[in-house]
């Protein structure tokens, strides 16, 4: 089954948190559990970032917002019972689509450096590391504001980026 991808609408943010809320429980095996809180998407979402969804009802959302001048993914989850379905690469085509549309000169974001379906994923999807002389003040932010929330004592963190455009 094919998910269209588009922009939510306000009738959508309701169920994002559970979607991303799903995927919790593929992190355990690797000995990541995540702190309670609210989601990634109800933070984000606060701060009018723009999200993307998978589906009507969506089963799979991208949040973006936009630090050092260039789009940022903050989060891309799908739907746990879906994944490996290809709703993930769909939505991160979108993103890169709309950020090159947008005049992004690129799309940064942060990841688990090891789990299969971070780092490595977003590497096969043409995202490299951002060495750390090249971070903006927003990506430093970022970083050490997920160093406060214990999110790299559950395993190594890196910034990653994608160019666009010539």
């Amino acid at each position: 089954m094919e998910y269209r991808v588009r922009l939510a609408e306000p009738g959508d943010l309701a169920g994002l948190p559970e979607i991303e809320n799903s995927a919790d429980p593929l992190f355990a095996p690797l000995g990541i559990v995540f702190p309670p809180g609210p989601t990634v998407v109800e933070q984000v979402a606060a701060r009018d970032a723009e999200i993307v969804v998978a589906g009507d009802p969506p089963v799979g959302f991208a949040a973006v917002e936009r630090v050092d001048g260039a789009a940022h993914l903050e989060q891309i989850s799908v739907r746990a019972d879906l994944v490996g379905r290809g709703i993930g690469a769909s939505l991160l085509r979108t993103v890169l689509d709309r950020a090159a549309a947008a005049g992004s000169p690129g799309v940064s974001l942060l990841t688990f450096r090891d789990v299969p379906w971070n780092g490595p994923w977003y590497a096969r999807h043409g995202f490299s590391e951002l060495p750390e002389e090249r971070w903006g003040p927003g990506l430093r932010s970022y970083w050490d504001a997920e160093i406060e929330a214990g999110l790299h004592e559950l395993g190594p963190r890196l910034v990653m980026w994608a160019p666009l455009g010539p």
